[in-house]
């Protein structure tokens, strides 16, 4: 499919928008006027502007095979934000055009982002009540009565933690870039562990500097500690010792008795022992996560992930009786491999163990990712099924007692669907609900972590960018941290 321009350049946006019906596909952009225009194209979408004194004139037209369809309207000159309602303007004129072309309506109607549920307050902020702003989602932007519920119920989930959030509250993010192995889906910076064991030992003792560095500014800036998040890759995938030896410095730098939670990503029930376990009990650590996103032995085998389903039960009971008692489960719905009748198997037998939380993700597929290859068949062939799988998990949790609390959307996800954290009332994690609002500053350790800087009373959001990959990190360290001097400029002038 080509997406044309003409007289504007609305580009990222649309191009956002065309892709959630043509998922999979290449959507390749061009201006009419430049020398790439060709001029005919047997499928495409014409975007033209034209300006009059007074007013925008608006038109799209498609073609899809063999089928044609196109719309106009009118954008005057006076209004707020000019420029902004004409690129509105496009994406509903495209919505509408290629949902009768397709016969595919995107749930989230002509919402590009990642955060919807922020854009949900924002409405609530101005003055709407819940039913109003619901209405607003479904009449403005498009989305569908369903998934405009399920924002204002997420919304109303945050409501007490975000109610606690203060101009200089912050929560501390810790990465793990090294994993057992690499599954096959993944696009995040995680390396396999044994490739680059050569690697750690560098690593740790350059993240504990980061760490001593980070609470030190912290400490002198008065900053308050709301929660602490150590994510990854896998942070069990390194040894007890060289676990303990990085939560012993935190535990040195950061006031961890302060924070609401304290977070672990032991996603990999094949780097889960007792050992380990009690490492992260004597740090204080209250909240883990044992990922097993699926529990079909198949699947597992497929995607690249060394253990079985048992293991991964294993690991739950093993934490259970070592006192874990906020325990969170990821599951990904359109896993290959996975059909409905499997993940609907495994949510149930999830259910039977009563974690705390769940968290259901849709399967991204990135370019970056092993599967990357594979993604035109992947979307084509699993969207209704997929779509079958976020339904079933939401109504089952739901109906026993967990609750959605945050949401968020990546590009390139099956059906355009989106990613939930389910949580029994009063084990809401403080961590998944500030960062995915944008409200709260979050300082981030370690490669590939970015460092958010938010003023809540302003909006203003700075972020500073660590190196993404360990050997970077390594190797750039003292420039990295020269970057960091921006956290004490930005709370020392507002």
């Amino acid at each position: 499919m080509t997406l044309i321009f003409d007289g504007h350049s609305f580009r990222y946006e649309l191009e956002s928008l065309c892709r959630f019906f043509f998922t999979g596909e290449t959507v390749t952009s061009v201006w009419k006027d430049s020398p790439e225009y060709l001029g005919d194209y047997e499928e495409y979408i014409l975007t033209t502007l034209r300006e009059k004194e007074d007013r925008a004139l608006l038109s799209v037209k498609a073609r899809y095979r063999g089928r044609e369809d196109e719309g106009q309207d009118t954008v005057c000159k006076g209004v707020p934000n000019f420029t902004q309602s004409c690129e509105f303007t496009f994406g509903v004129l495209i919505y509408r055009v290629l949902s009768q072309l397709t016969g595919v309506f995107p749930q989230w109607g002509v919402l590009t982002g990642v955060r919807p549920v922020k854009l949900f307050h924002s409405l609530l902020e101005q003055g709407m009540g819940e039913d109003k702003a619901k209405e607003y989602f479904q009449s403005h932007y498009l989305v569908s009565p369903q998934k405009a519920a399920l924002a204002s119920i997420i919304a109303e989930n945050q409501r007490t933690i975000l109610s606690h959030n203060r101009k200089k509250s912050y929560s501390l993010y810790l990465s793990m870039p090294f994993c057992p192995s690499r599954c096959h889906y993944c696009s995040f910076v995680s390396h396999n562990i044994e490739k680059t064991k050569k690697l750690v030992p560098d690593y740790l003792r350059l993240m504990k500097e980061e760490i001593r560095a980070a609470g030190r500014q912290a400490k002198e800036l008065g900053l308050q500690l709301t929660s602490i998040y150590f994510g990854g890759g896998t942070p069990t995938s390194v040894s007890a010792q060289e676990l303990k030896g990085i939560l012993d410095t935190v535990a040195e730098s950061f006031p961890v008795q302060d924070a609401l939670e304290y977070t672990v990503e032991a996603g990999r029930p094949d780097t889960i022992d007792r050992e380990k376990l009690q490492v992260l009990k004597d740090a204080g650590v209250t909240r883990i996560s044992i990922n097993p996103q699926t529990l079909q032995d198949r699947v597992l085998q497929g995607i690249g992930r060394n253990h079985t389903a048992a293991q991964a039960v294993e690991a739950f009971h093993l934490a259970r009786e070592m006192g874990f008692q906020d325990i969170n489960m990821d599951l990904i719905a359109g896993l290959p491999g996975d059909d409905l009748p499997g993940f609907c198997d495994t949510l149930d037998r999830v259910k039977q163990l009563s974690p705390e939380n769940v968290t259901v993700h849709t399967l991204t597929v990135k370019r970056s990712s092993d599967i990357g290859g594979e993604y035109v068949s992947l979307y084509k062939a699993s969207q209704d099924e997929v779509s079958q799988m976020v339904d079933y998990a939401q109504k089952q949790l739901m109906e026993e007692g967990w609750r959605p609390y945050y949401l968020y959307r990546q590009k390139n996800t099956i059906a355009n669907l989106e990613n939930v954290g389910y949580a029994k009332p009063g084990y809401e994690s403080a961590y998944n609900i500030l960062i995915m609002e944008e409200v709260h500053t979050i300082l981030a350790l370690g490669a590939g972590a970015v460092t958010k800087l938010v003023n809540p009373e302003t909006g203003e959001i700075q972020r500073i960018y660590n190196f993404k990959y360990p050997y970077e990190y390594i190797r750039r360290f003292d420039e990295m941290m020269r970057r960091k001097e921006k956290v004490v400029s930005f709370f020392e002038n507002p």
